[in-house]
């Protein structure tokens, strides 16, 4: 009889505590649902989620024979629902984004493998524990639910430290209730008023010219007065106010709000709101993307299913990830890696115990869900939306959400676990750092190594003599010298448009915007042109010197992936975006760009200076580039390594290297300041000579081990990679110096991929990508993929180029 056969089994039943993880919207292997035909499983062992296809390796790996089958059949949706306008930036709340997805029964039934005996639920005749057991998975809340809450809203703003002491300055001013003006200029909006002192000052210029001329923010750093709200965001309702805190550089709350306007005569209960607050324009930015060129708006884009053309659900401000990963899973290394050499059930079988947590086992179901096809199908219309007359091409398509892939991800770095934008570029070093851990001592079967390449410096002092320091990276980060563009004249023309039109007090036209145009060759040379570094150390002069710096690549990856530099600091550290287009070619040649390594009749730098004198060391960190990185907030020892590592080229250097670095194991290590050539002990050097090792190589490894016998001895048959300069970097044979653990081959490359940014900063906006696939270009944007019939190729933050094969 079935029902004895599910009592044989209550042992492998468990009633989950409030502390267990319970996975019941998505299988843990794949992107099956409740929604998917064959509806969901959840063991009731683990609590871990399988789709059909899959439960039955979940029982061939664990014996668990007792599972909850969960499956979902969607209602019709009312003809008739209104659709209201979002006055909040959250979803699936009360004035915010209406969550339009449509309503499902859900039925449930106990299902015992390897047979698959069913038993309906709910039903008296289940022993009691059953019924338990179901009832309480069924109330929890899923784990996916805690870790990618659906109902997202903007980070609550903190009650600022500086509202219950903030002290006001009695200097008789009456704030009026409008007619408001900067006391500084001539800006009648984006007004602030300092809560001590009444100044009404403007705002922040922005990127675009916009914005006010960053008198409100002048006048803090005169007088440290730490709070303002912006006038016209005030009403009887304060909680709307925006109020901001410039120590603490982020909106806030000040629940003495009133009292604090009252000071200056401010009746707020009479004021009507005639500004929009900052979260409010973050919102009018959500819902009305003004970016047409990238996304390719106002075309009949042709929608594209099947393998290799997988949307990804946005997870709230996740565009960052999707497009990255759309371009990533589209190169040979990444596809082999985690889609044609391992299957998911290879991959499922070697995961631990929870497979959620594996990155292995994450990557090979985000992998198999962007590239079977099997989830690249048209949405489900609803059923008013099927009625429409409109049958618009550019439908999205279900996609995959990849809750996750992001959790595992994240794990090990809190920004990308909130829900907030991020750095595409950040996510990228992240990711790679993330997968080649994971494949630590794998190098043949490690996809990162595929965007791995060496850099080699040459620092050449006057004497003549030079140094060469090496290091490793996954990006060539590239400045765009807009003194190279190649429309000038069209330039100069378009300002004096621009100076004709702001004296007759009228508007530009976004048609007449002229932008300069810079080819990436002259960008690529930059990264090569010889530049000074000041505050040199040459040991051959004994003394503080000017080197010259020049760059060049010791290899070349199978893909390179170029970063360019368009958000740079202006004075006062205002994050300003270049507004500019690169010109870049489908196909470039890099050959130029290989180091040529110590040349004949080049003499190194000694190790150190004549007479025995002990410089810290060749480079010593540049004091105004490290002041400055620490006064934005960065570690004094991470501004020092910055510095060093970047030769002091400059702050914006120092910072590109200091983000890129930020996951370093060693980030934290002390910067080494002893001499480099008398550090190691004699007899320690004996000892590693008499196991057989040559003297030279036992007093490199024991330098890099911190005199460390069985350290230097791992070393030995284990030399990492190089994360900076050393004096073991420095190149001591002629010809290029090629680490052989490093892909190599030929300088040419063609362009396969872009990921480009729409807004002021990386850390808002959207992120779209666009890919070279099967003769055609396709953009991914976020759940729509479609044939682009534009790609934005003159506006890409990251280009990704993939070498021809000779």
């Amino acid at each position: 009889m079935e029902m004895e056969l599910l009592r044989a089994n209550l042992t492998k039943v468990r009633i989950p505590e409030p502390t267990n993880r319970i996975y019941k919207q998505e299988c843990c292997i794949s992107f099956d649902t409740p929604k998917s035909e064959g509806g969901l499983f959840v063991d009731m062992t683990t609590f871990l989620a399988f789709g059909k296809d899959y439960v039955g390796w979940n029982f061939e790996k664990t014996g668990n024979p007792v599972y909850l089958h969960i499956k979902q059949t969607k209602k019709p949706i009312p003809e008739d629902r209104p659709l209201k306008k979002p006055t909040r930036l959250a979803i699936g709340i009360d004035g915010g984004f209406e969550n339009q997805e449509s309503e499902y029964d859900e039925t449930y039934s106990i299902v015992i493998l390897p047979d698959y005996a069913t038993f309906p639920f709910p039903s008296v005749a289940l022993p009691e524990k059953v019924r338990l057991a179901v009832d309480a998975i069924l109330i929890a809340e899923g784990a996916e639910r805690k870790e990618q809450v659906a109902s997202w809203t903007a980070d609550k703003k903190q009650i600022s430290e500086h509202a219950l002491t903030l002290k006001q300055i009695d200097n008789g001013v009456i704030i009026p209730p409008s007619g408001w003006k900067c006391a500084k200029c001539d800006k009648t909006e984006n007004l602030w008023l300092n809560l001590t002192d009444g100044m009404i000052l403007c705002g922040r210029k922005l990127w675009d010219g916009s914005g006010g001329n960053n008198h409100a923010i002048e006048h803090y750093n005169e007088t440290r007065y730490p709070l303002a709200v912006k006038l016209g965001t005030i009403t009887s309702d304060l909680e709307g106010a925006d109020v901001f805190s410039y120590p603490e550089d982020e909106s806030v709350t000040d629940p003495l709000l009133a009292d604090h306007l009252a000071f200056f005569g401010i009746d707020f209960s009479s004021l009507q709101k005639t500004e929009m607050t900052t979260a409010e324009k973050e919102l009018d930015q959500n819902t009305n993307f003004d970016w047409n060129r990238i996304q390719e708006s106002g075309k009949d884009v042709e929608p594209l299913y099947g393998p290799g053309y997988t949307g990804l659900t946005n997870l709230g401000n996740s565009c960052y990830m999707a497009a990255t990963m759309q371009v990533v899973f589209s190169t040979h290394s990444f596809c082999s890696r985690y889609y044609m050499n391992q299957s998911l059930k290879q991959a499922f079988t070697i995961a631990p115990a929870d497979p959620t947590v594996d990155l292995n086992m994450q990557l090979t179901k985000l992998a198999n869900g962007l590239l079977s096809g099997k989830y690249s199908v048209p949405a489900a219309r609803n059923d008013d939306m099927a009625n429409a007359a409109d049958s618009s091409p550019n439908e999205k398509q279900e996609g995959i959400r990849p809750r996750m892939f992001k959790s595992v991800i994240a794990a090990s770095h809190p920004e990308f676990s909130t829900m907030r934008q991020q750095d595409a570029l950040e996510f990228f070093l992240h990711f790679i750092d993330q997968v080649e851990r994971a494949n630590a001592g794998k190098p043949e079967s490690d996809p990162a190594r595929s965007f791995k390449f060496g850099i080699e410096e040459r620092l050449q002092c006057p004497s003549g003599k030079v140094a060469y320091n090496k290091r490793n990276d996954y990006i060539l980060s590239l400045n765009i010298p807009l003194e190279k563009a190649t429309n000038k004249k069209e330039l100069e023309e378009f300002h004096k448009l621009k100076a004709q039109k702001e004296a007759e007090g009228t508007k530009i036209e976004s048609d007449e915007i002229v932008r300069p145009r810079v080819p990436l060759s002259d960008c690529l040379d930059s990264f090569s042109h010889p530049e000074e570094v000041q505050g040199f150390y040459s040991t051959a002069l004994n003394a503080r010197t000017t080197a010259i710096k020049t760059a060049g690549l010791t290899s070349f990856p199978d893909y390179l992936v170029l970063h360019m530099r368009k958000f740079v600091m202006e004075t006062g550290w205002v994050p300003k975006k270049l507004d500019v287009y690169v010109d870049v070619d489908d196909v470039i040649d890099i050959t130029h760009m290989r180091s040529k390594g110590l040349q004949p009749g080049e003499e190194l730098l000694p190790e150190e200076a004549p007479g025995g004198q002990e410089e810290a060391a060749k480079l010593l960190p540049n004091d105004d580039i490290v002041s400055q990185l620490s006064s934005m907030g960065f570690n004094q020892l991470h501004c020092q390594k910055a510095a060093i590592n970047t030769s002091n080229a400059g702050v914006e250097e120092a910072m590109n290297w200091l983000l890129s670095h930020m996951d370093d194991p060693d980030i934290d290590a002390p910067i080494d300041n002893k001499a480099k050539s008398n550090d190691v002990d004699p007899s320690k050097v004996a000892t590693l000579v008499s196991f057989g090792f040559d003297e030279e190589i036992a007093s490199k490894a024991l330098k890099a081990s911190g005199g460390d016998i069985e350290k230097a001895t791992d070393w030995i048959f284990n030399p990492p990679a190089s994360s900076g300069p050393t004096d073991m970097d420095a190149t001591s044979s002629s010809g290029p110096a090629v680490d052989a653990a490093l892909p190599d081959g030929a300088g040419k490359y063609r362009l396969i991929g872009l990921v480009s940014h729409m807004g002021t900063s990386t850390q808002c906006g959207h992120y779209v990508a666009h890919v070279y696939k099967e003769g055609r270009w396709v953009i991914f944007n976020d759940d729509k993929v479609g044939v682009s019939k534009d790609p934005p190729k003159d506006m890409a933050y990251l280009y990704f180029y993939e070498r021809i094969q000779s």
